[in-house]
């Protein structure tokens, strides 16, 4: 999941404002590596775009690569979080659905798509920035898993599994085709689609 909001709420002023640094050297990241390629980007460059020491940049992040993993993580946090919200015993495929739409729906305003967008195109031909957005694919499902079966408790166990594989795999494949520019339909539409097809088997 991509970037739909530009603070990070609740705990201390102390690690919101971490939070934002590391969001802010984030957003930094991708945009030098969409303009000028994983291999035309450096640490240091990052860190003097960003107006911080190079030192400071280690603080926040132990390679460039992974200087971008906030930008990727916080939209994935606002659509966890709205589905968080849904009464339990709702029917689970539909809200998951509903959460996707109403989280995707909200990003295409966000002028920090344009960076993502290049990001997730650097990264087809990269592979410590690929590892870093299936990282962070990979914690997003991980993290679903509890709030599917708070949703649904009677659920089998591995039905839950499944929702939370096919949920996250059907907005990775969204993003990246839209950053590709091999969709013919807006990326919230596109992981609907394959959201419906990939739990075509889990009524």
């Amino acid at each position: 999941m991509t970037e739909t909001a530009g603070t990070t709420t609740g705990g201390s002023l102390t690690e919101r404002r971490k939070a934002e640094t590391q969001l802010e050297i984030a957003r930094t990241a991708a945009r030098l590596f969409t303009e000028h390629g994983a291999a035309g980007t450096t640490a240091e460059a990052i860190a003097e775009a960003a107006g911080i020491a190079l030192r400071t940049f280690y603080r926040y992040s132990r390679t460039k690569e992974d200087a971008v993993a906030p930008l990727l993580t916080v939209g994935g946090d606002a659509w966890r979080a709205g589905l968080a919200a849904t009464e339990p015993g709702t029917p689970l495929l539909p809200a998951v659905e509903a959460a996707v739409r109403a989280t995707m729906t909200s990003a295409d305003d966000d002028p920090g798509l344009t960076w993502v967008r290049g990001l997730l195109r650097a990264a087809a031909d990269d592979v410590a920035l690929a590892a870093v957005w299936g990282r962070v694919n990979l914690d997003s499902e991980r993290r679903l898993r509890p709030i599917l079966a708070a949703i649904a408790p009677d659920a089998d166990p591995v039905d839950l599994l499944l929702v939370a594989a096919a949920a996250t795999d059907a907005i990775r494949i969204a993003f990246e085709s839209w950053a590709e520019g091999d969709a013919p339909e807006a990326p919230v539409e596109l992981a609907v689609r394959c959201l419906r097809s990939l739990t075509a088997g889990l009524a």
